[in-house]
């Protein structure tokens, strides 16, 4: 059972780990963005780098190597558009009297150079991976891709929790395109399609002529849809999932405590100091 319980220990820690580094970064103050693009490009030129390189690679640590580096990748994508670099030509909250087919042309306004970005990056790693038998990076950036498009949609449609939190300050705007229902029409064909290619990848995964590198790469592939499917179910079950990254949204309150203890903070210079002598 090594082969399947590692793999999905080392994915949930990954997509723990990594979401929340990016909510902290996120939610830095502006100031630090700059370096933070710089340092995730690097490691997302760095990650395609070794896609390459890696393609040939069939053995269990490939999988793992070739996993890491599609959600690296990935990574960098959420980045972008949460610190503001690649969004969209649109940057200002939705009209009130917006509906229908121009609300979501408005909303797609907000994150047109991000999706086209995507789809540059997702053709890049085609290009790179071509004709090479180790994918799983591949599958990785698209499952992450298509189940992020599924929660766009369903944030867009109506959902219960619109986690509006995560929103770093400057792109609160985002939040007058999403709408809060119970539930939308979208969700069940969503989590039911989602479900069903989960079963199918269980399924090759555990098949008796899987080898071992492709029962990894399945099994990581696998746990990233579960997850998302789960995240999907967090959008409309009234549970404080937010909670699993709690840390990494109190970077936002240290500006605001420092301001309050330089407020609190005595006044040192009318203190008289005594004399020495």
């Amino acid at each position: 059972m090594s082969q399947y319980g590692f793999p999905v220990l080392y994915a949930l820690f990954v997509w723990w780990f990594s979401t929340g580094i990016i909510i902290w970064l996120d939610n830095l103050p502006r100031r630090t963005f700059p370096w933070s693009m710089a340092g995730g490009t690097l490691v997302c030129a760095i990650s395609l780098w070794r896609l390459r390189q890696g393609g040939g690679d069939v053995s269990v640590t490939g999988a793992y190597a070739a996993f890491t580096y599609g959600v690296l990748i990935w990574g960098w994508q959420e980045m972008s558009f949460f610190m503001g670099v690649i969004t969209g030509p649109r940057t200002e909250a939705c009209p009130a009297d917006a509906s229908g087919w121009r609300r979501f042309r408005l909303a797609l306004d907000t994150c047109l150079y991000h999706e086209l970005t995507i789809l540059g990056t997702a053709a890049a790693i085609v290009a790179l991976t071509w004709g090479a038998p180790n994918k799983v990076g591949l599958w990785t950036f698209c499952v992450l891709w298509a189940m992020r498009q599924s929660s766009k949609l369903n944030v867009f449609a109506g959902v219960l929790n619109l986690n509006e939190q995560f929103l770093p300050v400057h792109l609160r705007y985002l939040s007058s395109y999403m709408r809060r229902r119970a539930m939308n029409l979208f969700f069940p064909v969503a989590v039911t399609v989602a479900s069903v290619a989960l079963g199918w990848l269980v399924q090759r995964a555990v098949a008796a002529d899987t080898n071992a590198f492709k029962a990894a790469g399945l099994t990581f592939v696998a746990t990233m849809l579960a997850l998302a499917i789960l995240e999907h179910w967090f959008l409309i079950l009234p549970l404080p999932f937010a909670e699993l990254w709690s840390w990494a949204l109190r970077v936002r309150d240290r500006p605001r405590r420092l301001r309050l203890v330089r407020r609190a903070a005595p006044d040192c210079t009318a203190v008289p100091i005594p004399s020495s002598r």
